[in-house]
This record gives C-alpha cells, structure tokens and sequence, in this order.
C-alpha cells in the first residue's frame, strides 16, 4: 500500500509493483502532488515545479525510462534585482562566485560587500551550521543578503540561516571543512553540462506516465493507520462513510504533517520528531501577455528578489523564453510566472487571487518593465508546500527511519532533499526498505 500519488508515492508504487500488487491512495482528485499543469490562454503549463536538475540523474533517467523526451533551457540568462536595478546573476554555487570579478562587475553588491567578499575569513567548520551563517562568517552578510537568499528562496522558500547547510548544500559545507571557499569555488572548470532539464508539455507530464498501468484511487483521503495483527489497517475514505483497507506493508508518501497525523497512534515518538519539521506555503501566477508586447524580453530566463528589496514577488521566470517549447505553445502568447512566499509570509499569501495577480504586475512594470495587461492569468496556491531542513534535519531523518515500526517507510520532499531526482531516490530507498522487510 502507497498513500499519496505524488512523485515520490508514484515512483515507489511503480518500484513495488514490478514484484508485488499495489494499490496508492490519494487524497486529492488528481495525482501529481506538486507536478500540475493548467491551461492558461489556451496553453498547458506547469503551475508547479517546472524543471528537475539534469546534473543528479533520478529524473532524466526515470523520464527517459517512461520514453519521454527531455529537454533543456534555452541559452536565455537569469538576472538578479539587486540595488536598483535588474544585474547579470554571477555564476556561483549556492551565491558563493565562481569568479570574484564577474561578481564585482554585476553590480548586485555594494563596493564595501565586495571587499568583505574577498576578505575571506577562513575558520574551522565541524558541525552542521546555516547556510545563512555559513557564508556570513566566511564572505559576509551582502553575500548572503543578496545571493544566498534568493537562490535558496527559490528551491525551498526559506530563510538562509535557518536551513541547514548539510540538507541544502552538502558540497558547500564539505568545502568550507576543507578550507576557502573561494579558492575552491574558483578551481570549479566550466561545465558543458545542463543544470535544468524539463519535459515537452510540462514537468506535470511526469506523474501521468508514472501512473499508467498502477492501481490509484483518487479522492481517497487516509483518515487513520493503525497495527493489525502483523500489517496495518487504513481507514480511508469521509468520516460519514469509512472504509477499512489492509495492507501488509504501508508506504507514507504524503507531506510531513500528514505523515504525523497518521503515525500518532502508531509512533507517537516518530511522529513527534516529524511534526518539527516546518513547511513554507508558496504561490505561483501564471500570466499570458501579447508576445509582441514583451517579444523584447526573450534574452532572459528571468530574475530573482532577494528578500531584502521587499518587494512582492520573490522571483519571475520568463516561460516563453525559457523553454523552446513553451514559446511554440504558446503562438502569439507569451507565458510569464511570478512566485511569492516565504517560510513566515503566510500572511501575504492570505490575499485573494485578484490581489495576487495585481502585485506580481506591479512588480514586473516596476523591475522589468513589462507594463502590458495580460490576456489570462492563473494563481496555483501551494499551502504548506515546501519543507524546511532546519540545522540537524539530517540527524533528524535519520532517527525518524530507524524509529520506524516494522512493515512501514516513509519518503517524500520533507525526507532528503526537494527537488524532484531527490524525491525521486527518496521513493526508491522506501520501496527498496519494503522489499527488504518482506
């Protein structure tokens, strides 16, 4: 038994289902958890997770196993809103340069920012830290304020320094343990190698070919899990109607507070260590505008906010130009995403969709200039969407999977990382702990 028909309960019902019967229960009408698409103008787009990291192998490799083809990004190139005006992002590994003059020529740090930069101090490192903290001690607050930030914003709608540098950038706190950072982010050779890597039709499109030949039941809520005998017994289904359903071996693929809720009776103290783990609720807007009316715009990929700017919006991805084939689809549309929301800004995202639309406009005539009206727009709200790997989160991981009772696993993006190849090898480590425990 698999609960939840997101990417990770997919992955692992597929793996299960090669040896054994399985059934997955989701709660929602559709499955694909935070991979969706929409029609926005008549054009189908993602409106959650839009690409997956082509450099960590688990999600080409899957899509490529499903026989759908994968492609990359366009040769557009990202800004950064930093100071006033739209900069060349510098080429960094987590806001850590690659090359300290390409980052003082992008404007994106004051003059007294860059001379802390190259100031590096170097001091021992032994325990998981912030990333936030990390780099503050090491190359100092601009760095993190306007760098840092807005990268790590855009994967986990956090704070820099409180995510853990273990969790989010293990090469970075390896480096930091072996001595400078600069030196070593400088000795990094270019690479010819994509970063991103997407799916013709949307990375909402990965879930579906996942799906085809499993046994799902959507609209199938688990109410309860409970021991029976030596396999478990799930209550599924509305309180006025309940259903018992049993299984041998249970795998929770659901968000970490349904994860909790649903091993209170059977783990309290797995639980407990699970209901620590914060989440980040996040927006997406999805704007079609004229392309003649931003055709000139098609050089960029986008831009980030760091969150000392305050503005609305945390970062814009230019769709249209992005991706090849969101640019054919969309005809004489161009799609445009804004996303906003931060770990404490829930707040913000309390505004209707109408309030929404009109911020992210207003930040986009304001930053970039784009001042056309769109023909539709589109709000995908995710509540509670992105996990937050707080300093000892993978201590943390570990204690909750050796505390677990025989017959169960758990995986997901509160597990081992966010991004879709690490939900992805989060899945296959749980089905491969049931087909262990067999």
């Amino acid at each position: 038994m698999v609960v939840g028909a997101g990417i990770a309960g997919l992955t692992a019902a597929r793996d299960l289902a090669a040896t054994r019967q399985v059934l997955v229960l989701e709660g929602s009408p559709v499955i694909g958890g935070k991979l969706r698409l929409a029609s926005v103008a008549g054009v189908s787009v993602d409106v959650g997770a839009e690409a997956m990291l082509n450099r960590r192998p688990e999600g080409v490799d899957l899509a490529r196993e499903l026989g759908l083809d994968v492609v990359h990004p366009s040769s557009a190139t990202s800004r950064i809103f930093s100071r006033g005006a739209l900069r060349p992002l510098p080429r960094s590994l987590m806001g850590v340069p690659f090359d300290l003059d390409e980052a003082a020529a992008s404007g994106v740090l004051s003059e007294a920012g860059v001379a802390r930069l190259r100031a590096e101090v170097v001091r021992p490192v032994d325990e998981d830290v912030s990333v936030g903290d990390l780099v503050a001690d090491r190359l100092g607050d601009e760095v993190v304020d306007r760098l840092v930030e807005p990268l790590l914003g855009g994967v986990y709608a956090g704070r820099a320094r409180r995510l853990s540098a273990a969790a989010t950038v293990p090469q970075l706190l390896a480096m930091a343990r072996r001595g400078s950072l600069l030196d070593q982010a400088g000795a990094v050779p270019p690479s010819d190698v994509p970063v991103f890597a997407g799916l013709p039709g949307g990375m909402g499109r990965l879930p579906e070919a996942v799906a085809r030949g499993l046994q799902v039941r959507t609209d199938a809520p688990v109410r309860e899990l409970r021991r029976d005998g030596a396999g478990w017994a799930l209550t599924v289904g509305s309180a006025h109607a309940p259903e018992t359903v049993l299984a041998s071996h249970v795998v929770l693929a659901v968000p970490a507070a349904a994860t909790a809720r649903l091993l209170v009776g059977s783990a309290p103290e797995v639980a407990a260590e699970i209901t620590g783990i914060e989440s980040a609720s996040v927006a997406v807007v999805t704007l079609a505008f004229p392309r003649a009316a931003i055709d000139g715009l098609s050089d960029r990929s986008g831009f980030l906010v760091p969150p000392v700017e305050r503005r609305a919006i945390k970062a814009s991805t230019f769709s249209f130009a992005k991706w090849d084939w969101v640019r054919a689809a969309g005809g004489e549309h161009a799609i445009v995403r804004t996303s906003l929301g931060r770990l404490g800004e829930e707040r913000t995202l309390q505004a209707s969709d109408e309030t929404l639309v009109a911020r992210s406009l207003a930040d986009l005539s304001e930053l970039a200039q784009i001042t056309a009206a769109p023909v539709d727009t589109h709000v995908q709200r995710w509540g509670g969407g992105l996990p937050q790997y707080a300093v000892g989160h993978l201590a943390r991981i570990a204690r909750v999977r050796s505390a677990l009772p025989p017959g169960l696993a758990v995986c997901g993006a509160w597990c081992d990382g966010v991004g879709i190849p690490a939900v992805i090898a989060s899945a296959r480590r749980a089905a491969a702990a049931v087909v262990r425990a067999q």
